[in-house]
């Protein structure tokens, strides 16, 4: 099925030096908006960037009915334009929508639009060695009503934004033991607003206290590590990739799962499985080699150089040969475009 998406391009497009501005602070030149009303998708249309106009009656702003998606353009070595996993990240965004009683996007929808902006506003991918163009497709509840309801109209938006490294430095990070991101049956695995809004506040104390992230662990008894921050947490140690298994508590991070694929095809022992953060603690103290790293579309790869547990610090491995590097230098191959693409995960406009 063709999608017919009418586009009002901007006159003058002038890209700005955007090496040094804050992640996310950027838009490019454009944007593309569907309206979901009268149980359709209709008037899909790219136009220039704006602010909206919502009803404070709009049901997104009073309960929750928020999800986005995160996902890079890049430009290849031959200067082609890739957008690195779409499709994988389109099966999240419907799972995210299906758990919040939101409309699916028809796929074709989803694919057309973001072909159709990336290309438009092209001369924003930065050409840098760790410059991308930020993309974030993302839905919220439109219909204005005041009461608990789930809504029958709402906005699909795709915008974008030149993105360096989210990172500058390796991180220090403290285990948390006293809030937690998400609980099992809950949105963990969703990404939707609430999940962010609810981790604000242990975030805020641990950057108080000198941190930069937290270790998020299960709901229960804070046994078990789940995330760090907003993203995926992996540990290598004795030779084997750690990393805890999916749930409804832990999102199914594209990151992840691609870092997964590259280790295990360069012969690196993969062990999914439930991690006790007293693990991590006594491998250290026994003076193991252990690097720890978030990973997620914006960071890619996160070095975490000290872990707070205990009211102890532990330093990790941080050095220039971490297999940490290792496996992020062989997701650049591929998204640059100067290794194979053996499963396909590169869309090339």
């Amino acid at each position: 099925m063709e999608y017919n998406i009418a586009i009002t391009a901007q006159a003058d497009r002038q890209v700005k030096d955007t090496k040094n501005v804050p992640f996310g602070k950027q838009p490019t030149e454009h944007m593309f908006i569907a309206e979901y009303k009268d149980g359709k998708w209709q008037d899909s249309r790219i136009v220039p960037f704006h602010d909206l106009t919502l009803s404070p009656f709009a049901l997104c702003l009073h309960y929750g009915q928020t999800v986005f998606e995160g996902m890079k353009a890049f430009l290849t070595d031959d200067k082609r334009i890739n957008i690195f996993r779409p499709e994988k990240h389109y099966e999240r965004f419907t799972k995210s929508l299906q758990r919040m009683c939101m409309p699916e996007v028809p796929k074709g929808l989803f694919m057309e639009a973001l072909h159709q902006l990336v290309q438009l506003d092209a001369s924003w991918i930065p050409n840098d060695e760790h410059g991308s163009l930020y993309l974030r497709p993302f839905m919220i509840a439109s219909e204005a009503r005041m009461g608990v309801k789930v809504s029958d109209e709402y906005l699909f938006m795709i915008v974008c934004s030149p993105a360096y490294q989210y990172y500058a430095q390796p991180l220090k990070v403290k285990v948390e033991d006293t809030y937690v991101r998400a609980a099992e049956g809950g949105t963990g695995s969703t990404k939707c607003g609430g999940n962010y809004g609810a981790a604000f506040y242990p975030s805020k104390l641990a950057k108080d206290a000198g941190y930069d992230q937290v270790i998020w662990t299960d709901s229960k008894n804070h046994e078990y590590i789940e995330e760090s921050g907003t993203m995926n947490l992996m540990f290598f140690i004795d030779n084997t990739l750690l990393t805890p298994p999916l749930s409804t508590s832990i999102l199914d991070g594209v990151t992840r799962d691609s870092l997964l694929t590259l280790a295990k095809e360069q012969g690196i022992n993969v062990d999914v499985r439930l991690i006790r953060h007293e693990e991590i603690r006594e491998a250290l103290e026994a003076g193991k080699r252990v690097e720890a790293f978030g990973a997620g579309t914006a960071a890619v790869i996160a070095p975490i150089e000290t872990i707070a547990m205990g009211g102890k610090h532990y330093n990790c491995y941080v050095g220039e040969d971490a297999t940490m590097y290792q496996l992020q230098k062989a997701l650049y191959d591929i998204r640059k475009g100067t290794a194979p693409d053996k499963h396909n995960w590169n869309y090339i406009i």
